[in-house]
């Protein structure tokens, strides 16, 4: 293992005025004292009215190609370890690491915050190994994943980390938050979410606070792919394979669908392979991103209570290696990729800024096998059909029947494996990379990977 504190640069400041006056907080080790206990009691809240397409007169999906942008990519910092997720609070920016960090970006400096002492590491390869790059590290696909930070941040100053935990000789997924104004935050640590099944794959691991300011968590079925029996994803009484939706504190949201007397009320929807990105469009509606089996990556819209099929659909009627969705009452992706193409979607985002105006009102989701960018145009049916001109359009009649999408590649190779895509409070426009998990082809990972970077416009 080669020292962590030595490899990590800052090659430039966020601009001025973006990430500044941040808060001063030292990163110390958690505790290991026990998890408190979740209390799975509502509180109030504001109701959820799953809004639709019309609810939001004023978005005039985008225009054009998102081909004719010409862009730059800046590196901020280098030398991470297998980045996973941003967050933006206030002036802060917060990257985890899967190895089992939640750092700050502080005035050109990055420093740790957090570092739960029962989370795994994960493991990280380096640039400069002479032997080839294996497919596994330690921990798989588990480690230290999504952050998010309170929505009235910086009062509170929580941030949530949902990491891969050590418990009883055997992994978990857990939810915890953290007072990084605290002298130590690590004394501050509370798990508001315990026990969700963990593997070394389909760990899921996106968290985020939606318009609602509720906090939306992704959990993958945490199964093996050959498993002959994988029922969990399906079964509103297990956390594995579903989006949860949590108040702030921890509670199930009040108004979460009702599944029934054995299911857990912390479900908003089931039947999730292993999804990795949420952001919502213009109009309130959540969008996922989500792993297929063999390609099959997706993209769909969420409704209160939807069954998401897997694993009992992952296709279309010409698809015979799994269910299709044609005859079935499952909710439809957007987009599909079928057999023959892989995305390995991850972290997404719904495009509202300026710094790349081609890609403004556009899902952006990163991809990692692919290496590349998605730029994914979601329309109203009601409104003009976005070009496909040098993309890919998704109209099977199967899929989603409320919008219309297409999806183009940008950066194609440039940065490797692209782990997150993420709007700042200001509109600008941020990935990370996911280089040094063993998985990179081609020339990555590069002697400055990984690295966190900003994208404009030339």
């Amino acid at each position: 293992m080669h020292d962590r504190t030595t490899r990590r640069a800052v090659l430039a400041a966020l601009g001025a005025g973006t990430l500044a006056g941040c808060l001063d907080a030292n990163g110390d080790d958690v505790n290991g004292d026990e998890p408190t206990p979740t209390d799975t009691s509502t509180s109030d809240h504001p109701e959820y009215d799953h809004p639709e397409p019309s609810d939001d007169p004023d978005w005039r999906p985008a225009e054009g190609s998102p081909l004719d942008a010409d862009v730059e990519v800046e590196v901020l910092v280098e030398n991470l370890e297998v980045p996973w997720d941003i967050a933006f609070g206030g002036d802060d920016l917060f990257i985890t690491e899967r190895t089992g960090r939640v750092l700050r970006l502080d005035n050109g400096e990055v420093a740790a915050v957090a570092e739960p002492a029962d989370a795994i590491d994960a493991g990280a390869v380096h640039p400069d190994d002479e032997d080839t790059s294996p497919w596994w590290v330690a921990g798989g696909e588990g480690g230290t994943m999504g952050v998010a930070t309170h929505p009235e941040y910086p009062d509170p100053s929580y941030v949530y980390v949902y990491y891969t935990a050590e418990a009883d000789d055997e992994i978990v997924n857990r939810l915890a938050r953290y007072d990084v104004s605290a002298d130590d935050p690590a004394d501050t640590r509370e798990v508001l979410l315990d026990d969700v099944p963990a593997h070394n794959i389909h760990n899921g691991g996106r968290i985020a606070f939606g318009p609602d300011d509720n906090l939306w968590v992704l959990t993958g079925d945490a199964s093996e792919e050959d498993s002959d029996d994988i029922t969990n994803p399906r079964d509103p009484a297990s956390l594995a394979g579903k989006v949860l939706r949590l108040t702030p504190d921890g509670h199930p949201a009040p108004d979460n669908p009702d599944f029934g007397d054995d299911a857990d009320p912390r479900v908003f929807t089931i039947g999730h392979r292993n999804p990795q990105g949420i952001d919502w469009l213009p109009s309130g509606v959540p969008v996922i991103t989500e792993h297929g089996p063999q390609a099959r990556d997706e993209v769909s819209v969420l409704t209160p209570g939807g069954d998401y099929g897997w694993v009992d659909a992952r296709g279309g009627p010409d698809d015979d290696s799994y269910g299709n969705y044609a005859e079935s009452d499952f909710v439809s992706p957007l987009v599909n990729t079928g057999p023959g193409t892989t995305w390995a979607p991850s972290g997404a985002t719904f495009y509202t800024g300026n710094a790349v105006p081609e890609w403004e009102n556009r899902f952006l989701v990163g991809g990692l096998i692919s290496q590349t960018i998605f730029v994914v145009t979601i329309a109203p049916n009601a409104a003009d059909e976005p070009t496909a001109d040098g993309g890919e359009r998704y109209d099977e009649e199967w899929m989603d029947d409320v919008y219309q999408v297409t999806a183009h590649q940008v950066l194609d190779g440039e940065l490797g494996r692209v782990r997150h895509v993420a709007q700042s409070p200001d509109g600008d426009l941020y990935a990370i990379t996911s280089n040094r998990d063993g998985r990179a082809a081609g020339d990555f990972p590069t002697d400055r990977d990984d690295v966190l970077v900003r994208i404009t416009s030339t």
